[in-house]
């Protein structure tokens, strides 16, 4: 999976959870871990669509903060 469209898909998705368009303040560890946490669901929810599994990884994400 490439990295930098999956780190794409997630600012995408921030915009979209958050209506910002001045950045997304994630450090470069947070979308690691974010990065990591996509990667595992894939693998374990190989039908899952990337972008499903992204919404939610991301939703959870802000949802702990």
């Amino acid at each position: 999976m490439e990295k930098k469209l999956v780190y794409k898909m997630v600012q995408n998705c921030f915009k979209q959870y958050k209506h910002e368009h001045d950045g997304i303040p994630l450090s470069e560890k947070d979308y690691e871990d974010l990065y990591e946490r996509i990667v595992l669901v894939k693998e374990n929810e190989k039908d899952t669509p990337l972008n499903d599994i992204i919404n939610d990884v991301v939703y959870e994400f802000l949802a702990g903060q």
